[in-house]
């Protein structure tokens, strides 16, 4: 089923006047999922892949396949690090251009994501995102070993990107918030965003690709359309 056009309009127009553009990361930053990936470099992969499948449609809370996922993955400190060191990030085609776009027209860009920090700092740092505005969950060590995550992060439940746009809106006066992102947590955070891009170049999840103002599965629409609006303001 496809956007909408008048949600579709709707949300163009939220796009090309934003103050803010909100990413998920996994599956749309980055081309795959960073707990997945770390699964696999721990050698249970098959079996956390079904827990993610389930989370990101909708079908358990978040925060219960996020706890499910760790426990099975179980990773040491000294595997964390290692993965990390080992794995470039691998950006989405376009989000580099979209991203360097949006920061040349001064228009704020945060990484709201139920991953984790150590694993998307090396993206982040590769788009010139500071570290101050990327939201996501922080894995606990104790002794070096695996002993949870902190729960005290808002994306570590479900409504949790819901929680950090409402607050990113509150804190900057910020009157057009645009979320991006593949997944039902990421719709879930529109409203108090703006606008909900959906995003299926990696992934397409059909309830996303369904219910979002806006479906693509290419980030040159969404540069398109900015470069659209600056041409007819100039």
């Amino acid at each position: 089923m496809p956007s909408n056009p008048c949600k579709q309009a709707a949300a163009r127009s939220v796009l090309q006047k934003a103050d803010a553009v909100c990413f998920d990361v996994d599956s749309t930053v980055c081309k795959d999922e960073g707990l997945d990936e770390l699964a696999e470099f721990c050698g249970v992969g098959k079996q956390v892949k079904e827990w993610t499948l389930r989370a990101m449609g909708g079908d358990v809370s978040f925060r219960e396949a996020l706890s499910e996922r760790l426990k099975i993955v179980n990773p040491s400190l000294e595997q964390v690090e290692s993965f990390v060191a080992s794995r470039p990030p691998q950006l989405s085609e376009g989000i580099a251009d979209l991203v360097a776009l949006l920061q040349s027209r001064n228009i704020q860009v945060f990484l709201v994501s139920g991953g984790f920090r150590r694993i998307i700092e090396p993206a982040a740092q590769l788009l010139n995102i500071p570290h101050e505005s990327i939201f996501a969950n922080r894995l606990v060590f104790k002794n070096g070993q695996y002993s949870g995550f902190d729960p005290e992060e808002p994306t570590s439940e479900s409504g949790g990107k819901t929680r950090v746009t409402g607050m990113l809106k509150e804190k900057f006066g910020l009157k057009n918030l645009v979320m991006i992102g593949d997944g039902a947590t990421d719709m879930e955070a529109s409203p108090p965003a703006d606008a909900f891009i959906g995003y299926g170049g990696n992934v397409v999840r059909d309830k996303v690709k369904n219910n979002a103002d806006w479906f693509v599965t290419d980030f040159q629409e969404l540069i398109s359309a900015l470069q659209e609006a600056k041409e007819l303001s100039s």
